[in-house]
C-alpha cells in the first residue's frame, strides 16, 4: 500500500486529438482509472465495493493543465487521497511530463452510492488507515460555487444568483454507448458532451485551462437532456437539465443534472 500512486503511460496517435495532443475526454478517463486503481490497492476498490453492494462516483472535480501531453510522448499521473470524511472523500492529483517536471492538477470529490436507493451510502463502513491519507493540498483552485443557468427566452424575474444563456439550447439523448459499470451517464461522456460545444477552429486557438464538473444527480439511459450555456469571452458556463417532454424553446429549465465551467487559454505558437 502506497498513500501516493503513479502510473506512466505513453501517448499514441490514435489517442491525441486534432491538436496533436491529449484529449480532455482522455486526461479524464485516466484520472478516473488512476483513483480506481489505487482504490484497489487500498482494499476500498471495485471488488469490495460491489460485494457491499455500493460504488465509488464522482460528485466534483477540477482540472487545470498548462498543457497538455503530446503525441509520443511518455507522461505519468500521480494521485493520493488529500482527506477522508463520514460522507466524501477528497482525491488529488498530478500530471507529470516526460522531463518529470509537473504539467496539470486536479482535485476531486468523490461519494459512495448504494446501488440500491442510488443515494450517497457515505464512508462509515469504509476503514482507510491514516497513514493512507496523504493530506497533501492540490495548488490549484478549490471548484467554485456555479451560477444557475436559464435560457435565452426566459421572460420572467431572473431567480436570485442566476444568469441568462447567452446561446440557444441544445438538447441530447442519452444513448447506450454513454453508460458505464453503475448503468448511469459515464463522467467521461459528459466532457466529450461539452467539448463538442466548441468548434475545431475555436480549440484551434485555444486550449482547455481548466474543467470544472458539479453532478448534481444520475442522468440514465434514454433521458432527454438540454445543455445551456453563457459565454464570457474564453469562459464557458454550462448548466445540463432535464428536458424531457418539453420543446427546444421552453423557457424554464428542468432538474438540473451538471453545472460546468470550461476556461480557455490561447495557444503560444511562438
Amino acid at each position: 500500500m502506497k498513500s501516493v500512486y503513479s502510473q506512466s503511460f505513453f501517448l499514441s496517435a490514435g489517442e491525441s486529438n486534432a491538436e496533436r495532443e491529449m484529449s480532455l475526454p482522455l486526461l479524464t478517463s485516466k484520472i478516473i482509472d488512476i483513483a480506481t486503481a489505487h482504490a484497489n490497492s487500498l482494499g476500498i476498490g471495485n471488488p469490495v465495493m460491489d460485494h457491499l453492494g455500493c460504488g465509488w462516483v464522482l460528485s466534483r472535480i477540477a482540472i487545470e493543465m498548462e498543457r497538455y501531453p503530446r503525441v509520443n510522448e511518455t507522461y505519468t499521473l500521480s494521485t493520493w487521497v488529500e482527506s477522508w470524511n463520514r460522507h466524501f472523500s477528497v482525491r488529488n492529483f498530478r500530471v507529470d511530463g516526460e522531463d518529470g517536471k509537473p504539467i496539470g492538477y486536479a482535485t476531486s470529490v468523490w461519494m459512495v452510492l448504494d446501488m440500491a436507493t442510488r443515494s450517497n451510502a457515505g464512508l462509515s463502513h469504509l476503514t482507510l488507515r491514516d497513514e493512507m491519507i496523504d493530506g497533501t493540498r492540490c495548488p490549484i483552485d478549490r471548484i467554485s460555487k456555479h451560477a444557475a443557468i436559464v435560457p435565452m427566452n426566459f421572460s420572467g424575474e431572473l431567480p436570485r444568483g442566476a444568469i441568462r444563456a447567452t446561446a440557444p439550447g441544445v438538447n441530447h439523448v442519452f444513448g447506450y454507448c454513454d453508460l458505464d459499470f453503475y448503468r448511469h451517464v459515464n463522467t467521461v461522456r459528459y466532457v466529450s458532451l461539452l467539448m463538442n460545444m466548441f468548434t475545431l477552429e475555436e480549440m484551434d486557438r485555444s486550449f482547455v485551462r481548466r474543467l470544472e464538473l458539479s453532478f448534481l444527480r444520475e442522468a440514465r439511459y434514454g433521458e432527454t437532456v438540454r445543455l445551456l450555456r453563457v459565454d464570457d469571452d474564453l469562459h464557458t458556463s454550462f448548466a445540463l437539465s432535464d428536458a424531457a417532454g418539453a420543446p427546444e424553446d421552453e423557457e424554464r429549465p428542468g432538474e438540473e443534472v451538471l453545472f460546468a465551467v470550461v476556461v480557455r487559454e490561447p495557444r503560444n505558437f511562438s
